[in-house]
């Protein structure tokens, strides 16, 4: 037990050592974000390239543990890292909550509705179809097409959440229809996972199971923001209460942790909860004082998440199939870019709003190589498709900074 913390306190210093000097060369000298910087450095230091390489005494490599014969080749670093990587994005996420306006929020969740089924419904078609189109397979309906029109319906919104945090655009109806979005997009996405996981496996699959499935993930996060913001003047009241110092923190941290844990346990992500509880304290009297405390423990830990997302691309992976890579990875750009956008358009957003909107749902992140690991596990997919949904996650998940901030310096 002592050798593997040992071991996690080394990743923990050097990721934040790089990510750190990484973040500051982005933003000094590029003027970019500092998110991008920590994404790069990650696949520069992660086990895919010079991290297996980096060795520590007694310890063997720093970071290297992938394994391409399983489902964590799909999370090539140790568990406890990752584990650490999770906890930093509910921090993330908690933080983004607390950020957004709440009436807001409620205002835009009919058009974040629109986008989140837009953003899931062509996304899925365009991934399945393009198996069928460069002639993997002959079918809409096979393992591999499934798999790869799942992988596309996936949005990771913590790295779009981090942008807009940093370029203090949280507040605008963009963001936070982005952000609504994003929660109808991960339930949908458990729904259609759901499906075809069944199918992979050659399973039976009813209407009736489908919609319990989804009734029971949008239902819980439908309780848990509403609970939440009926509660929160008398959870405010409750934390003022305490004189010890820290103790507000503290406490609206174990809230944040179990609500994490229970949106998991319902079938959502557990960004999901953290999301919901920051929501529903956004509008309290200790808003501002716990967003003054967390700053501080966000940057101490979100660099973590953005740099364990970077280790795990793996170039070699996207050898074998460059052509299938490209067509995948711009029928994924479009998807969204579209599928999100023209809602947003009908919604009554503008076109640079709708672009906006269309930008900010374009990473794939973690969610889409999970997907692709299960996959994988599962013999649905081989290692080439694996490679591509590499690809796609890696340029999508790139191309969200470098797109979203000129998006947002534009009038409009």
């Amino acid at each position: 037990v002592t050798e593997v913390i040992t071991r996690l306190v080394f990743q923990m210093g050097v990721i934040l050592f790089f990510a750190k000097i990484a973040g500051e060369v982005f933003e000094r000298y590029l003027k970019l974000p500092a998110v991008l910087g920590e994404l790069i450095i990650g696949m520069i230091i992660g086990p895919y390239a010079l991290g297996q390489y980096l060795h520590i005494p007694w310890f063997g490599s720093l970071f290297g543990e992938s394994n391409g014969e399983n489902i964590s080749s799909a999370i090539p670093v140790s568990p406890e890292l990752y584990s650490v990587a999770q906890i930093a994005v509910i921090i993330l996420l908690f933080y983004v909550g607390i950020e957004t306006d709440l009436r807001q929020f409620l205002r835009y969740i009919g058009p974040a509705s629109l986008v989140g089924l837009g953003g899931v419904i062509l996304p899925f078609f365009l991934g399945a179809y393009s198996m069928v189109l460069l002639g993997i397979t002959d079918s809409l309906i096979s393992g591999e097409a499934l798999f790869m029109g799942s992988i596309m319906t996936a949005t990771s919104v913590g790295i779009t959440a981090r942008i807009l945090s940093d370029i203090k655009k949280m507040d605008t109806p963009e963001a936070v229809t982005i952000l609504a979005a994003a929660v109808v997009d991960d339930v949908l996405g458990i729904l259609i996972l759901t499906v075809v996981v069944s199918l992979a496996k050659g399973g039976d699959f009813s209407l009736a199971s489908i919609g319990l499935v989804g009734l029971k993930a949008f239902g819980f996060w439908i309780v848990l923001t509403g609970v939440g913001i009926l509660l929160s003047p008398y959870i405010s009241r409750f934390i003022i209460k305490f004189r010890s110092e820290g103790a507000g923190v503290a406490l609206v941290l174990a809230l944040v942790f179990c609500a994490s844990a229970f949106a998991e346990l319902f079938g959502l992500a557990m960004i999901i909860g953290a999301y919901s509880i920051g929501l529903a304290l956004s509008e309290t009297e200790i808003a501002e004082t716990i967003k003054e405390t967390v700053v501080n423990i966000y940057n101490a830990f979100v660099p973590i998440f953005f740099v364990v997302m970077g280790m795990l691309v793996d170039f070699g992976a996207m050898k074998g199939a460059v052509l299938l890579s490209l067509v995948v990875t711009l029928l994924a750009i479009v998807g969204k870019l579209f599928g999100c956008g023209i809602p947003a358009l009908l919604s009554g957003f503008g076109r640079i709003g709708s672009l906006r909107v269309g930008i900010g749902m374009l990473p794939r992140g973690e969610v889409a190589l999970i997907v692709a690991g299960i996959g994988l596990s599962s013999g649905a997919i081989g290692r080439d498709i694996f490679g591509v949904a590499i690809f796609m996650t890696f340029v999508t998940t790139l191309l969200a900074p470098v797109l979203l901030v000129p998006a947002f310096r534009r009038e409009g």
